[in-house]
Order: structure tokens, then sequence, then C-alpha cells
């Protein structure tokens, strides 16, 4: 006996309905950012491994979650993409596309953690970034877009947490006085955080360790070390969200699980999922991390929505049910004829859903099988129709059958696939 396989622990395999739910999503999501003046772009599913480095020595992501592709030599050269605003950098610094840069993207990411609901190996998101201008506005615009969103797909217990990770001198500031903090108490640390003080005491206030929450309470606030400008551009995101009615709840303890980020750095969690993991999105300001890439030194934000962790929020919501799927018309036929082929055919050029049975099966067998297609009409093709060039038409709710000539069949369809039972269909 041959041996069974199964997926990949930490991935799944997505049937219909869910993948017709995934895919609306994403239609969802384009149609939302194209009204902002986001264009698509598809990155590659793997870069050089360096790419994906910039993103933070210090940060799991990097040091212990990237599926690393081994080359022919042995030598780790490449590595499956953990997220894609690097990607999106590495495009800008080699392609070089005019400023300002607005790109949305979506698709799958990978990252080696722990399997849970919600979070898979293999994961998709949607997102977009914004390279070249600094005015907060724009970070506003980004914040704005996303929550939007949000409601758009009908979720409405969602928080928005928001803080600014400054730059520059204010930013060295504050990373001193959080290794002296942390420093001054290495015993009571985890041994965890202990290693990610040695590269970025900032990473430390990310931890969720038990160990680490009562010297992660009380560190110093960023806030006190804020430079002015980045004091100013900060309070110029707030006004933005105000004037615009977006909630927002203050975090000073939100660093992200990625090292690029700078000034304004934001998340959203949805209230409706149990809390350990309930993030479903989140972003900020990178405005390096190009650079970092060989790129000229170019502002960017953007962000990135987990679709898994959407659809789960929706799911606790009652939101965002999927699309109704299925056909609207199936093709039985029970001649040896080519007449359902060319029925098919034509219908589908013209832009109707249809299914039909293979392999010659009877006419009960095919009326079950229109049934559970859930169509709202059935096209009947047996001698008498071939010879006469016609076709019995049968509603599948309810109503009386008749025939109609092969050249009208389309005709004919048209008020009964728009009427009450195939809109609802």
């Amino acid at each position: 006996m041959s041996e069974t396989f199964q997926a990949p622990r930490g991935t799944r395999d997505i049937f219909p309905p869910e993948s017709d739910r995934w895919r609306a999503l994403a239609a969802a999501f384009a149609d939302h950012v194209s009204l902002a003046g986001y264009g698509q772009v598809i990155p590659p599913m793997f870069e050089d491994l360096a790419v994906f480095s910039r993103v933070g020595e210090s940060t799991d992501v990097v040091r212990k979650e990237m599926f690393v592709l081994a080359a022919r030599d042995g030598e780790a050269h490449q590595a499956l993409r953990p997220e894609q605003t690097a990607s999106v950098c590495r495009m800008f610094a080699q392609h070089r596309p005019p400023l300002p840069w607005k790109a949305w993207y979506a698709g799958p990411n990978f990252r080696y953690e722990k399997p849970q609901k919600g979070r898979y190996r293999q994961f998709d998101q949607v997102g977009l970034e914004v390279l070249g201008p600094d005015d907060a506005d724009v970070d506003v615009e980004v914040i704005a877009l996303a929550w939007r969103f949000y409601e758009r797909v009908g979720l409405r217990q969602v928080r928005l947490l928001l803080n600014s990770l400054g730059d520059g001198p204010g930013r060295v500031r504050y990373v001193e006085a959080l290794r002296v903090h942390f420093g001054a108490h290495l015993d009571a640390l985890s041994e965890a955080s202990r290693e990610t003080l040695a590269q970025n005491p900032l990473r430390v206030l990310d931890s969720k360790r038990p160990e680490d929450a009562a010297l992660v309470a009380a560190a110093p606030q960023l806030a006190d070390y804020l430079s002015e400008p980045d004091a100013e551009h900060f309070a110029r995101v707030r006004r933005g969200l105000d004037a615009l009615g977006i909630p927002y709840q203050l975090e000073p303890r939100l660093v992200r699980g990625l090292d690029y980020y700078t000034r304004t750095t934001f998340e959203f969690a949805a209230d409706a999922l149990d809390a350990a993991q309930n993030a479903v999105g989140g972003g900020g300001r990178y405005d390096g991390l190009v650079a970092d890439l060989g790129g000229p030194a170019v502002p960017g934000v953007g962000f990135a929505l987990g679709v898994d962790r959407i659809l789960l929020a929706c799911d606790a919501e009652g939101a965002f049910p999927p699309p109704r799927a299925g056909v609207e018309v199936f093709v039985v036929s029970t001649t040896p004829g080519t007449e359902a082929v060319e029925l098919c055919d034509e219908l589908r050029r013209a832009g109707v859903r249809v299914d039909r049975a293979f392999d010659g099966r009877s006419m009960k067998s095919q009326m079950k099988a229109a049934d559970r297609s859930g169509a709202v009409v059935a096209l009947l093709i047996g001698d008498r129709e071939a010879a006469e060039r016609v076709v019995t038409m049968r509603p599948m709710h309810g109503g009386e059958q008749r025939t109609v000539g092969r050249d009208d069949v389309l005709r004919e369809l048209r008020p009964m696939l728009d009427g009450p039972s195939g809109a609802d269909h």
C-alpha cells in the first residue's frame, strides 16, 4: 500500500467556499487601496538572505524563524520571505520608480514557528507601503486605510494601538536608558531577554515572558526622550486620526516584532479573539530600510494585515461570510453528440457560470448533480432536443419547465438568472 502524504506541519489545505472567501478578501483590499492610488507589486517568494537580515538581527524572525534555502554548494544564500516590506524596499532600491511610490501586495509568507490557531508556518497577508514622503499625514493615510478596511469587511471590535519609537539622537538616548535599566536587573530577566538586551534593548519591551513583566512595566517611557521633531511628527499623526474620528490607544511599550521601525508604530487588536492571539495587523515607519538595502535615504511607512486572523475575527463577529459561489446553470445531456460541449462553451463565453456531468451518467444521476451544484436552472438535452435543436429549461427552485430554441437559450436565461432566485444565488 502506497504512503498517504499530508500537508506539512504548520500549513493547511484550503477548499471552497473558504478559498472563495480568501479571494474575495484580497479583491476587497485591492479595490479599497486603489481608491488611494496604490498599485499592486508582486515580489519574489524568496530573496537573498541579506535582504531579510535587515529586518533585525535581534528579532526572532531572523534568528529562529526564517526558512533558509541551501544552495547546491551547501551555502545558505537565500531565504523564503518571512514578510514583504523588505522585499518591496529592495524592489525600490533596484528599480527606482518615481516618488512618491505607493504599492500594495498580497500573498504568502513563511516563518518556522510553533503552529497554533491563527498562526501558521505559511500565512497570507495583504499590505501596502508608501516610499518618499516624510509627512505625518502619510502615516495618517496609511493607518486610516487599514482602519477603514476593517470597517469595510464588517469588523467593529478592533482597537488601534499607537506609539512612536522616535529617531535620531532621542532614540539613541532612550536605547541607552533601557540598557542601563535592564542591565541593573540582569538576574531578574529571562535568559532570552538577556540575549536580546545585548543586541537591541528595545526588543526587550516586546517580551511576553512572565518573568520580564515587572521590569518591562517599570522601564523608562519613550515619550520622555522624543526629540522635538519626532514629538511634533507624532502629535500631527494624532491630530490627523482625531480629525478622522479614528479612536486609538497610546501604547508606550509597542515596538512591534521587527527592528527597522522608526517614529510611528501601530498595531490592530481584535477584541473578539483570544487576547494571546488577537493582533490582526500592524505597521509603522521604517525611514532607514531602503538605504540599508542599497538605495537612497528614502523614508517609508506601511502595514501588513494577516488574512487568517482577519477571517477568524470575522467569524467571531459574524462578518464577511463566504461569497455565494457555485454555478448558475447545469447542463444535463443524455446524447452522444457534442451539444453539451457547445452549449457550455457558448454560455461561459457570455459570462454565465456553467457546469455539467461527464462519463455518460443517467438522467437521474445528472439531475442529482445539478441539484448539488446549486444551479438556478438546468438545461436538458436528450435525443428529441438534439434532433429538433431545442433545449428544455427546468428551474431548480420551482416553476414550470419549457422548451426553447437552441439559439434563444442565452436570451431566455437572462431573466431567470437576474430574477429573485438568481440574485439570491
